[in-house]
Order: structure tokens, then sequence, then C-alpha cells
């Protein structure tokens, strides 16, 4: 036997690599929701860390492994690869299959858990969005994915939405940019996938009767046209109000949650064509981190900025890194520190925050008055949080409550 890693947990060493992955006895895995997938996997649980464990071929392996460590420079949405084990014998000499080991991301559902009741087409609409969006950045990075679908991606919770990452790399390729062709073929093979993987839901009656699986097809590659459209098309502007303009797409790209590294423009009569260059998502996630140490999802920075920038207002601080590091020790930290050791497995510290904000502007509606946000802490964690499932170990979730809420 022999281990490829980036970084080795020599736990890994003791489990039993001399049986196939399916053979292997229960004390050594962990339950956890997955989706669909044409290879055996396992979960492992070492040192308090959750692994992933995939059989395949050693060929495959390499280059899965390679894809998502390049992935993981570029700071793309991916499983972190771990390891390859290779030269894997059974004790009487019969060669075994490669295993492949990513670490498990925490917090993340795959789509059959979230569909294992009836899943509302608003909680659908969000998931398609992040997956739109999950495409979108990975087609600027160059990435074709050649197997899109809603089985190799998982999905976070992020602030009333969700938040996409690729799970299965083995068929993907990065290059340093996609033709048309190639960004046609990953859409005409997502429509396929999914429009598969809906009927199937549709046939165990686990589609809401309201939701047509062509429909959602059709839908999902207009809203990754339409973002596609936003980060990437020629705009040209009158002359004279090319500086507003400008500032007005940029703003609107942020917004998007995407970067802009430069802008390119040229004259044309009467006017300026403008191009922005969108080198990333992830705008208010770097912000967020730059200013506070917070890692948190796109829609959650987003809150959490807003929060901030509300919390500077009003204690009239013009510095913002010294209103960022107050905001984060007398408002953030105490919130997270209230929540009881038994509850914080629910949901990770940032989407609870980010929830009892949304709580306590609820609980202001109804009262008419800003309630405080010691009050709105203790109702959240008393009437919401208390029962929600464990997300960071999802097991026999009551979906309804996970989905919805």
């Amino acid at each position: 036997m022999r281990i490829t890693s980036a970084l080795v947990d020599p736990a890994l060493l003791d489990l039993p690599w001399g049986i196939p992955l399916e053979d292997w006895p229960a004390d050594h895995l962990v339950a956890l929701p997955q989706g669909i997938s044409r290879h055996i996997v396992r979960f492992v649980k070492l040192n308090d860390v959750v692994y992933a464990l995939k059989e395949t071929r050693e060929r495959i392996a390499e280059k899965e492994y390679d894809l998502l460590r390049a992935l993981e420079r570029i700071d793309f949405p991916a499983v972190e690869a771990v390891a390859i084990v290779t030269d894997r014998e059974t004790p009487d000499g019969e060669p075994l299959e490669t295993v492949l080991i990513t670490r498990h991301l925490q917090f993340s559902l795959p789509y059959r858990a979230l569909f294992s009741h009836t899943l509302r087409p608003n909680t659908l609409n969000r998931l398609l969005d992040a997956l739109a969006a999950l495409i979108v950045r990975m087609h600027l990075t160059g990435f074709s994915w050649g197997d899109c679908s809603l089985s190799n991606t998982l999905f976070r919770r992020d602030a009333g939405a969700f938040a996409a990452y690729l799970v299965d790399a083995e068929t993907g390729n990065l290059y340093p940019k996609l033709s048309e062709g190639q960004r046609s073929e990953d859409i005409e093979i997502l429509r396929l996938n999914i429009f598969g993987e809906l009927l199937d839901l549709e046939a165990a009656e686990l589609l809401h009767e309201s939701i047509d699986p062509e429909a959602v097809v059709d839908d999902i590659v207009a809203r990754y046209e339409r973002l596609w459209h936003e980060v990437t098309y020629e705009q040209e502007v009158p002359r004279v109000d090319a500086r507003h303009d400008i500032e007005g797409r940029i703003r609107r790209l942020n917004e998007l949650g995407f970067d802009v590294a430069e802008v390119a423009m040229s004259t044309v009569d009467g006017g300026v064509r403008i191009r922005p260059k969108v080198v990333d998502a992830g705008y208010h996630t770097r912000r967020l981190l730059r200013l506070t140490g917070l890692d948190a999802e796109e829609n959650q920075a987003r809150q959490l900025l807003n929060d901030l920038d509300t919390y500077r207002a009003e204690s009239l601080l013009t510095d913002e890194q010294q209103a960022a590091h107050r905001w984060l020790t007398e408002v953030f930290e105490p919130v997270v520190r209230a929540v009881p050791a038994g509850l914080r497995h629910k949901l990770e510290p940032q989407e609870i925050f980010t929830q009892i904000i949304q709580h306590k502007w609820l609980l202001s509606e109804r009262a008419g008055r800003d309630v405080g946000m010691a009050p709105a802490v203790q109702s959240y964690l008393t009437d919401v949080l208390a029962k929600k499932p464990d997300e960071q170990a999802v097991l026999g979730v009551e979906v309804e409550s996970l989905a919805g809420g």
C-alpha cells in the first residue's frame, strides 16, 4: 500500500486497506447522507475529522486529486483532496482499486438528502440559483466539468440561500479559458443529467406536484445564461455618462458577489464600450475575511457586513478597521458565545448569526420597536435553533425544517 498525501493524518494508516470499501466493518464508518455515485463511497472519522473515501481506478484518482488541488489553489468551492491510496492488496495478494480521500464538507448536504421529503418549490429555486452560480464561477475559471449534475454537488446554507460545492471532478479539465463550445457542452450535459435526476425523484413521489422536471431544466439553463450575460457582456454607454455607468456596472457585479480586476474601455461613435474583467466570485467573503478574519459564504458575508456597517454608522466610527474589531468583539462574538454547547452543532456560527439578525427584525416588526439583540438571541435559541436538526452530521433529517427554515 502507498499513500500520496498533501497533509498525512497518521491515523489513515490504521484503516483496513486490505479490504474492499464495500466490506469495511461498521465500526470504522460514519453514517452520512450521500448522493448517487458510480463508485463505492464511504465516510470515516479520524481525530474529529470526517473523510470521504472513494474507490476508483488509479489513473482517474490521480487526475481528480490533481484537479481538486488545483481548484483549491484558486479558492474554488470544491471538496478538499487529502490523499490517494494505491497499491492496495488483500491478504491473499489480490489487487484492490485505488482510493481517493477527500475531506468531508461540514454542514453540507447532497441534494437527495434535501429531497428526502417533498421539497417546496421555493427551496428548489434556491438550490437552482446556487448551482447556476457555481457553474458560472466554474466557467469563468476555465474549468469544464463534463458531468454537471445535482448528484455531483453539495449544498450548504448561506443566509437564507444555498451555496453549492463541486464534489466529483474526475470528468473535469482546467483550461486557461473555455470556448463557447465547451460551455455549451457542459450546459447540455447539465440539462440531461438534472432532467433524469428529477424524473427519478418524481417516480419516487419526492417532487412537489407543482414542479415540472422539464420546466425546471429550462429554468436553470435560463438562470445560468442570465448570470453569465451579466458578468461578461460588453456595454456601450454615452461618453458623458461613462464614469457613472462603469461604477454602476462594477457595483452590480459586486452585489452579485463577483470581483472585477480591470475594465477594458474603447471609444465608439458618440460613446464608450466597456467590458469588465470578472476574475472570481467571493467579493463579500474576501472583504469580511480581510476586516474580521471570519470565513463565511457569500450571502452570509453580505449580511454580516451590512450589520457591521450599521454598527459603524451608529457608533460614529470613521475607521473601518477599528469598527470591524469592535463589532467582532462587542456584537458577533458575544452572540456566538451565547449559544449553548449542546446547540452548536445545529448550524455553523456565521449562519446562526445571520438567522438571529433576521429573527430580531421579525420580532421588532411585530413589536413595532427595536426589541434589542439580547432578547432576540434568547428567543431564537429557544424557539428556533433548539428545534432544528443537527446539520454538522445530518442523519434522519427532518428535511422540511432543514430546507425551509
